[in-house]
């Protein structure tokens, strides 16, 4: 049965990577829709091979408390027979599966910051390193066997640091390193039907992604599927009410993007908070990142495109401060109490695994770039950009005209 269980929830997860393509392809112009979607559909060829030959050994095989071992590359030791380390009733390969899903659609969203600008070779080179020396290390200090936050005791349920954080500080490094588009005071979104299907397959894939978490249907598991959908929609609330009050309309980008705000925010506490908790974090994480999209990106001027880090840097910082709030033993016993049930503790742990991660993303990822363009022109020539990378990086168009 719990085999069963986790098998949907990794197809859910694996659902969510087309579902950024199809979000993030909406909301480009139509000259790029399809590079756009090519970043994701790329991270699930790259990534899941490379997770396959090293990235999940680097990430889960027992070490030490920064950096996996070798010991499990090309699936060595990875059967069907669960391993205690983190299940005792799932198969290992099922669990190595789940966990891949996470690791691909990470890369994906980091696209959604440099949309419309970055040489698509640069990429592929800046994913593959990245998954290396960024997202497998922190994997593992967050849930690896002897991680060090994981020791520390900081709590992420189901990706706020490695996958929220992580990509949302990364997408803004490279928003930053690459440099505004040329065309940016008018670029608009193309296709919001097409932008709404992409933002419904990943609220629907969310479900895997939180859910799937507790690796078991139990109470720990209920509690984070009434949690995600709680949080989503107080989210879509939060958004729309400061967009209301703000821009005097509610729109439907507005709309979907509070929810994802919302997920965003309630990931890492999901199987931690009570219901009416989850209905807070949603609603805060919802006008916290309408903030970060509207006001913080219009006043230090930089072009995080799709709002990667609006969204999830800003959403999985809300949510890892939140989750030293509201945490709580009665939710699950294999947790911690938070501030406000009377465990200050908590919250500090979290606050330091969130700067750390911040510390060590923004500074791998900078020197990443760096050495890449020692090699390759890390975005594409001006020409490029003004005719579409679709025709010029792919030799396409998504519209007959």
């Amino acid at each position: 049965m719990e085999s069963v269980f986790m098998f949907f929830c990794t197809l859910l997860v694996w659902l969510m990577t087309p579902g950024i393509a199809l979000f993030y392809g909406g909301m480009v112009r139509r000259k790029n829709v399809l590079s756009t979607a090519m970043y994701s559909f790329a991270s699930m060829a790259v990534i899941s091979i490379l997770w396959v030959i090293v990235g999940y050994s680097l990430a889960f095989a027992p070490n030490n408390g920064f950096i996996g071992s070798f010991d499990w590359s090309f699936l060595n030791q990875v059967g069907f027979l669960p391993n205690d380390l983190y299940s005792d009733s799932i198969p290992h390969i099922l669990f190595m599966m789940f966990q891949m899903t996470f690791a691909v659609l990470t890369v994906a969203i980091i696209s959604g910051a440099f949309a419309e600008r970055m040489n698509f070779a640069a990429y592929l080179v800046f994913i593959i390193l990245w998954s290396l020396l960024v997202y497998s290390p922190v994997a593992h200090w967050v849930w690896g066997d002897g991680g060090f936050l994981r020791n520390l005791g900081a709590l992420d349920f189901a990706g706020g640091n490695v996958v929220h954080i992580s990509s949302g500080a990364t997408g803004l490094v490279l928003a930053i390193m690459l440099g505004r588009r040329k065309e940016v005071d008018t670029a608009s979104p193309h296709n919001l039907p097409l932008a709404l299907i992409g933002g419904i397959l990943v609220w629907f894939g969310w479900y895997g992604f939180n859910v799937g978490s507790a690796l078991t249907i139990d109470n720990v598991a209920m509690a984070a599927f009434v949690n995600t959908n709680t949080a989503a929609s107080a989210g879509i609330i939060g958004w729309c009410l400061v967009e209301w009050l703000t821009n005097k309309r509610p729109t439907m980008l507005g709309t979907i993007s509070g929810a994802i705000a919302g997920l965003v925010s309630i990931t890492p506490a999901a199987g931690f908070v009570t219901v009416p908790a989850s209905m807070l974090i949603g609603f805060l994480g919802g006008a916290l990142c309408f903030w970060g999209v509207y006001w913080l990106k219009g006043k230090i001027k930089y072009d995080d495109a799709l709002d990667a880090f609006g969204l999830h840097g800003i959403g999985g910082i809300w949510g890892g401060i939140a989750t030293g709030l509201f945490a709580t033993t009665k939710i699950n016993e294999a947790g911690a109490n938070g501030l406000f049930y009377g465990n200050p503790a908590l919250l500090l742990k979290q606050l330091a695994a969130i700067s750390i991660t911040i510390v060590f993303v923004v500074i791998a990822t900078i020197i990443i770039v760096s050495l890449i363009k020692l090699f390759l022109p890390i975005r594409v020539s001006e020409e490029q950009e003004y005719k579409g990378l679709d025709l010029t990086l792919h030799g396409e168009k998504a519209y007959q005209d």
